[in-house]
């Protein structure tokens, strides 16, 4: 059985990069209901006003650097973690999401849970396996991203140390293909279609993956953070629906009359299903089909392309 939720009404929250497509609509769920602290560089003030329209109160900190986070307040009842750099430059980007995490879980120290979302890019190719959280670790997205899956992997790891140093519960969640009404991976495969551009593809197929709609992250939070504990609770964090890029490509085919063209690259990402066993004992299956979701994005972001 799932463990029950912790109820979030009323509660202090901060959420950090709040202004990034997965976090924006947990920004905008949770300020209705609680008390809501958005941290972030915040260089653009349009980013600053956007946050603030939706009720959350604006904390202009760098995770990298401890200084700035002086600021932030110590009394915090959770803390979800959705910052990530993807600058390029490993010096920096392992002090912002590994070091930053460090920085982060000592400030906030005396919350009753913290929640880090990582990625499954930390996990090694093995082709159409579903990787459990016990799987081999891997620089899977080094292609694409030089140092992302190797900041994830850091940042993990400091993430368990400080929360064992300190005893904070805590839950670690990888993400596989977070999307919804306000972008995600399938739209840019839609735009790419809908410009003739070759989508690129492991040789290796189907290309495999368990996309989360933000409806079903949003109501699994709470559950996460339940499922917090000071040993450090670590679980694959995906749709319970596994699909292809080939699928969702011809789906999107489908309601816009694009055709997609597909390349072999085997340097491309190759599939990343996940093995949803202990998901699922803990925070239960998902709801939001991926077809309904994937046609509610088109139908948010692109109407007029729709058949």
């Amino acid at each position: 059985m799932p463990v029950t939720p912790v109820d979030l009404a009323n509660t202090k929250i901060l959420i950090t990069g709040p202004t990034g497509q997965v976090a924006l609509p947990v920004v905008e769920h949770f300020a209705k209901i609680a008390d809501v602290y958005a941290l972030a560089r915040f260089r653009k003030v349009e980013d600053r006003e956007q946050i603030e329209k939706l009720g959350a109160t604006v904390l202009q900190a760098d995770l990298a650097d401890a200084a700035s986070l002086e600021q932030v307040p110590e009394d915090f009842d959770y803390v979800l973690n959705f910052a990530v750099v993807k600058s390029g430059d490993f010096d920096y980007d392992l002090a912002a999401n590994a070091e930053g995490v460090g920085n982060l879980m000592m400030r906030c120290r005396n919350a009753k849970a913290f929640l880090h979302f990582s990625s499954t890019a930390v996990y090694e190719y093995v082709g159409h396996e579903p990787r459990a959280e016990n799987a081999p670790l891997g620089d899977n997205h080094r292609v694409m991203f030089p140092t992302y899956s190797i900041s994830k992997i850091a940042a993990e790891t400091v993430c368990r140390f400080v929360a064992h140093q300190q005893k904070i519960p805590t839950t670690i969640a990888r993400l596989s293909v977070p999307y919804g009404d306000n972008g995600g991976w399938m739209y840019f495969h839609m735009l790419m279609m809908q410009q003739g551009i070759p989508i690129d593809l492991h040789p290796e197929k189907p290309n495999y993956y368990n996309p989360l709609h933000a409806d079903d992250y949003i109501e699994k939070i709470p559950y996460l953070l339940a499922a917090a504990t000071t040993e450090v609770t670590t679980t694959n964090f995906g749709g319970s629906q596994k699909v292809s890029i080939e699928e969702w490509c011809a789906y999107i085919g489908e309601l816009t009359g694009f055709e997609p063209r597909f390349q072999d690259n085997p340097k491309a990402f190759g599939s990343l299903c996940i093995d949803t066993q202990r998901m699922h004992s803990l925070i239960g299956e998902t709801k939001v089909d991926w077809r309904e979701g994937v046609r509610r994005q088109l139908q948010n972001l692109a109407p007029d392309l729709l058949k």
